[in-house]
This record gives structure tokens, C-alpha cells and sequence, in this order.
């Protein structure tokens, strides 16, 4: 009897649940307010923010993003990543060695989430996973260079300072809420994989993952107000091309991979940079195909592709997905979503609590691609933000964004996630408030 009342009450709430959804889906459609200009414009900049996205990120940044970890997750050890990052190793070791990596990286709230979703997988704890998460896209040498020379060299030192400290103390924190749940994860990762060790050795594995990183970082080089970063940016595809054809020599000698189809993979992708000059994401995408088509069908890479492209339908929907959102709500830099720029200039406009969690919040929700959040921050300090609002923002914002918060989510769980960037916001308020009010 109570089993029927249980699967009665169940058929019920799901019936109920399914009403609510078709009836909230109707009044939006119904009241949703077509023709209106703002709200036309706002669909329009949500499709050019993703139409851009797809353009400029997607290609460049996520594939070699997901080919990096797929590769984590096929050839790296999970005892070499428990033993350096996972939650039994020196807090010391695993929370410099996550920040120095992802600092290494230099990419956007977006790209880090494969190589998040790498470590975390094959066993990195709680906390140096949520460092190098931060890290990546916060700690960018260059960006911090770019902010002292634009917003002025205090807000660019308050930058620097304050994104390093942030890896630091948000990992920390994260660890300690959740170190049960986190012993308990260790144990489970640790039953079968005792005495596990590398399917290549060392001296094979870090050139491999080397050369990828350098392919990832020199083909998403971006200009910036610099002689020495103009001249590389100059260079980046001559550098990029010698760096695949690096990775091409080193899978032919040390992982065994047949010359004659890479040979024929190198062809075909000079053969689409002379036929096409002008879009070089062409080839670099038909290369990053090849190299996975290859590896589908060698039984000893296999891995490597799958891996790939599990992470990719993972995290690729929720993306563009998030970015759209972003794009009706914020629109693009420049450019105005459904929320008026005249609002966030008034919000911000002075180094109040309430503006510098209104800024922290808003740079959290924002899409910043690499080096963009400075323009933007400029632009508003010049309608009026606050110094402390806007250190806020650089701290929130490039670590953050809607997309980035969905794909979190499905790593990490609801929960975690709300934590993180919870975190993440206040920090970012407190030292914004602090800063504001101390210059």
C-alpha cells in the first residue's frame, strides 16, 4: 500500500512539475515583448556575441583545449596527478604547482574549464583544481601589464596581488569546507589504481603536453599594446606551425604513429593555408581533426580521442548556450544587451558597498575574452566607475562568467559551484571596497 501512495505521489509531482514548465514556457512566450527595439537589439547582440564567440574562441581556444584534456586523461597518471595535486599532497606543492600552471595558460574563463575538468577528473583535489581554475584566466601576466599601463600602475599592482592571493585562499577554503567529501573521493579514486603507472615515460610525456600548451597559447596570441607582445603576435602562426610540426615529429618517435599519415595530414593542412590565407582556423582546425582521427584509430590512442570528445559535448552546449545568455542580457563590449549601460554606469559610478557587489557581481555574469576586460573597464571609469568597483570587476570578471558557471556546475555539482563563486564575488567586493576607499 505504501508503495503504491509513493508511486502515485511521484506520478503526481512530475505530472505537476511538467504543467508548471509548459505553463511558465507559454506566459514568457506569450508576454515576451517581440518588436520592441531594445528587446530586438538584445536578440540580435545575444546572435553576434555567439556568432563572434564561434568565430574567435571556439576553433582556437576549446578544440586544443579538449585535445589537452583528453590527453590528461589517457596518458597522465593518476598516481603522478594524486601525488602532486590530489588532497593527500603538500598544500604547499599542489596550490603552487596548480597556480603556476594555470598561470602559464593565459586563457579565458572558457577555455581553462577542459583543463579544470582534466585534473579534476583523473584525481587533483578540491582545492588545487579551484586554484588553477582561478588562476588561469585571472593571473594573466600580460593583462596585468596591459591594466597597469591603461587603468594606471596602483590598480594594476591591487590586480596582480589580489588575483594571486585569490587562487590562494579560495583553494584553501574550498579544501576545508569540503575535506570530508574529499577523503572520501580520494579513497574511491584510489581503489584499482594503486601502483598505476605512466603508459609513456616522462621524457615523451612532457615535450607532448608542452607543445600543445605552446600550440594553445601562441595561436590565441592577441595584439596588445606592446613591442616585444606585437612582435610575437606578429609571428604567432610561423610560431604555431613549427610548434605542431614539432608535436607531429615527436608522435612519430616516441608514440610510434604512422610518418606517412601525418605526412599526408601536414599536406592537406598546408595545402587549406595557401588555398585560404585569410582564415587560418581553418587549417588549424582540419589539423586538430586529423590528429584526432588518427588517434581513433590506433587501439593504443583511442583513448585520446574519446576522451576529447566526451569533454567537448560535455561542455561545448552549455558554452554557446551561456554566452548567448550573456549576449541578450550585457550584449557585446560597446554594444547594449537588455540591460541598459546607463544603469551599470549609475550602479558603479561611485566606491559605495553596494556598487563595488553590484560591479563584482556583474563581472562575474559577463563574458571577458582574453585582454578585453581592460578596454571595458576603462571605457566605464570614464563614464564614472569607482576604482574600487572597477578592481572588483577585473578580479570577478575574467575568472567568471555565465557560460563558465554552467559548465562548472556539471563538474563540480550545484553546490560547489555556488560556493566557488560565491566566493569568488565576495573577495572580489571586499578587496574592490577596500581599495576604493584606501586610494
Amino acid at each position: 500500500m505504501n508503495l503504491r501512495l509513493r508511486e502515485l505521489y511521484a506520478s503526481n509531482s512530475r505530472e505537476a512539475n511538467l504543467l508548471f514548465f509548459m505553463l511558465a514556457t507559454f506566459l514568457l512566450i506569450y508576454f515576451i515583448p517581440a518588436g520592441t527595439a531594445r528587446f530586438d537589439n538584445a536578440v540580435l547582440e545575444a546572435v553576434r556575441l555567439t556568432h563572434w564567440y564561434a568565430q574567435e574562441h571556439v576553433i582556437l581556444c576549446l578544440l586544443p583545449a579538449f585535445l589537452i584534456a583528453g590527453a590528461m586523461s589517457a596518458y597522465i597518471s593518476q598516481d603522478a596527478v594524486m601525488r602532486y595535486l590530489g588532497p593527500d599532497a603538500s598544500k604547499p606543492v599542489a596550490f603552487s604547482v596548480a597556480s603556476v600552471s594555470g598561470t602559464l595558460l593565459a586563457v579565458c574563463s572558457c577555455t581553462v574549464l577542459p583543463l579544470f575538468g582534466g585534473i579534476y577528473k583523473r584525481g587533483a583535489g578540491l582545492g588545487a583544481a579551484i586554484a588553477f581554475l582561478y588562476s588561469g584566466p585571472a593571473i594573466n601576466i600580460m593583462a596585468v601589464v596591459v591594466t597597469a599601463k591603461v587603468l594606471g600602475p596602483e590598480i594594476g599592482i591591487a590586480r596582480a596581488v589580489g588575483a594571486i592571493l585569490f587562487a590562494l585562499v579560495i583553494g584553501t577554503i574550498m579544501h576545508l569546507i569540503y575535506r570530508r567529501e574529499e577523503a572520501q573521493r580520494t579513497v574511491k579514486n584510489a581503489r584499482g589504481f594503486g601502483g598505476e603507472d605512466l603508459d609513456k615515460p616522462m621524457s615523451a610525456i612532457v615535450p607532448f603536453f608542452a607543445l600543445m600548451v605552446g600550440v594553445l597559447v601562441f595561436a590565441n596570441w592577441a595584439a596588445a599594446d606592446s613591442p616585444v607582445w606585437m612582435q610575437i603576435y606578429a609571428w604567432k602562426w610561423e610560431i604555431t606551425a613549427l610548434l605542431s610540426a614539432a608535436l607531429a615529429g615527436l608522435l612519430v618517435w616516441r608514440w610510434q604513429w604512422p610518418a606517412t599519415r601525418l605526412l599526408i595530414l601536414t599536406a592537406v593542412v598546408v595545402v587549406a593555408a595557401v588555398i585560404v590565407p585569410t582564415a587560418p582556423e581553418l587549417p588549424f582546425a582540419i589539423g586538430i581533426a586529423g590528429l584526432m582521427i588518427i588517434a581513433a584509430l590506433r587501439e593504443q590512442d583511442r583513448e585520446w580521442s574519446i576522451q576529447s570528445w566526451d569533454f567537448a559535448k560535455q561542455i561545448l552546449p552549455l558554452l554557446l548556450g551561456g554566452v548567448f545568455i550573456a549576449g541578450f542580457a550585457l550584449g557585446r563590449p560597446g554594444h547594449e544587451g537588455i540591460i541598459p549601460s546607463e544603469w551599470v554606469a549609475m550602479a558603479v559610478g561611485d566606491n559605495t558597498l553596494a556598487s563595488t557587489i553590484i560591479a563584482s557581481v556583474l563581472g562575474a555574469l559577463m563574458y571577458f575574452s582574453t585582454l578585453t576586460e581592460v578596454p571595458i573597464v576603462e571605457a566605464l571609469m570614464g563614464a564614472g566607475m569607482g576604482k574600487g568597483p572597477a578592481l572588483a570587476l577585473l578580479l570577478a570578471g575574467p575568472a567568471l562568467s555565465l557560460p563558465n558557471m554552467l559548465v562548472i556546475r556539471t563538474i563540480l555539482g550545484t553546490q560547489k559551484t555556488l560556493v566557488y563563486c560565491a566566493l569568488v564575488v565576495v573577495m572580489a567586493t571586499l578587496t574592490g571596497f577596500v581599495y576604493g576607499n584606501w586610494w
